[in-house]
């Protein structure tokens, strides 16, 4: 059996899954499962796919890496399943999953060190390719274990990102997506974005989720200037309520995230919103989360992400007062309704107009707004497809080529 990746998580871990599957040399025979740990529910999933997939494959050397086993790389020593542990750093080196190695390779994430990775190229036949420029989080969010799993800030520097991005444009990806823990952290970020966007041959640009604090009138001027950087945002919003983002430690208020949204639809009427949003965080009160309702409405988001508040053991969070679980759950729901409700609409009120698709396999593609559009086949991966937005069915739009 060769080597097979299992990827949980974020565009940053299917980023890394690439970057492993380059490594070349694997040993025959692994299994690598790349672990997510934003939530409890996320661990219990990865723990679920570990034992899932040893029984499917008794005879599998199986590799936990990734978040999850970073945090807590005893507990998964200890599952019967598996075979090695590697922390983050140690996942990018192919001797690292030698069997003749320790059971678990961990090494301290905040340790000084260079931030590098090799530059895949293969991303399993998408169209869009993922570009890390930036690792790790200064920031603290008190509801975050993600600091405990990634370290402090670091940067690729802007030289290897345009390399690596015209490399990616060699192999014939037309659509670049920049993802990290914080890109908005990263030096010059706007000044990153517009050279990227001028790159010979790269027809579309998406940037991975932002942090609304950070997001400064460079970067609001890029989308009025290049219609390659495409006209969806993705906002880590996280509340509605200015007491709740306070406890959180983030660094926005309601009020910035609507002057945001406001400032960007100026120089660019079509763009479209996303946002995560976590339901129950410790202390909300009902109040507090209708107005975390009343800022999706107000702000027009349709896109959500919407997470009920997970304990992290070791955060600030998980000391303060507690929202039972079913409480957290139920927002999640309510909340959920009303972004499928805001993007319905939304939608609705695209049939009759153009779109443009990046066609990728059984006959369904991406337009510009970060929404499915069925167009039919005879169309080759990669593929860009003018249609008219004729009809909606099960949330995917009906493209009538022109």
């Amino acid at each position: 059996m060769p080597a097979q990746i299992v990827t949980f998580g974020c565009r940053l871990n299917t980023y890394e899954s690439s970057a492993m599957q380059e490594l070349g040399n694997l040993p025959d025979n692994i299994i690598i499962v790349n672990t997510c740990a934003v939530t409890g529910e996320a661990e219990r999933q990865c723990r679920q796919a570990i034992r899932k997939l040893k029984r499917e494959n008794p005879d599998a050397f199986v590799v936990v890496t990734g978040c999850a086993a970073q945090v807590h790389p005893e507990l998964y020593a200890q599952m019967p399943e598996v075979s090695r542990v590697l922390g983050n750093r140690e996942k990018f080196k192919v001797e690292n999953f030698a069997p003749e190695q320790p059971d678990i390779l961990v090494s301290d994430i905040d340790s000084p060190v260079d931030f590098d990775l090799p530059e895949p190229v293969f991303f399993n036949e998408r169209c869009r390719a993922f570009i890390q420029i930036q690792q790790g989080c200064n920031n603290h969010c008190t509801f975050c274990i993600v600091p405990q799993a990634r370290g402090k800030s670091s940067y690729l520097p802007a030289e290897k990102i345009l390399r690596h991005a015209e490399k990616l444009i060699e192999q014939g990806y037309p659509e670049i997506v920049l993802t990290g823990v914080d890109i908005t952290d990263y030096p010059n970020f706007a000044k990153l974005v517009e050279s990227l966007t001028q790159i010979d041959g790269l027809k579309r640009v998406r940037l991975g989720s932002l942090d609304p604090a950070c997001i400064h009138d460079d970067l609001i001027a890029l989308f009025k200037r290049s219609y390659i950087l495409q006209p969806h945002v993705h906002l880590s919003a996280q509340s509605g309520d200015n007491m709740i983002l306070k406890r959180m430690a983030r660094r926005h208020t309601r009020e910035d995230i609507l002057e945001l949204c406001q400032k960007l639809r100026a120089v660019r009427p079509d763009i479209v919103f996303g946002a995560d949003f976590i339901t129950g965080f410790p202390t909300e009160t009902d109040q507090m989360f209708s107005n975390t309702l009343d800022l999706v409405k107000e702000a027009g988001i349709t896109h959500l992400h919407v997470f009920p508040y997970s304990i992290r053991p070791g955060t600030p969070a998980a000391k303060m007062p507690q929202i039972p679980a079913p409480v957290r759950k139920e927002r999640a729901k309510i909340l959920r309704t009303l972004g499928e409700n805001l993007l319905f609409d939304y939608m609705q009120g695209k049939i009759g107009q153009t779109a443009v698709v990046l066609y990728e396999a059984d006959g369904k593609g991406l337009c510009e707004h970060y929404l499915p559009v069925f167009v039919g086949n005879g169309f080759t991966p990669g593929d860009f497809v003018s249609v008219r937005l004729a009809g909606i069915e099960n949330g995917i739009f009906k493209g009538s080529v022109l």
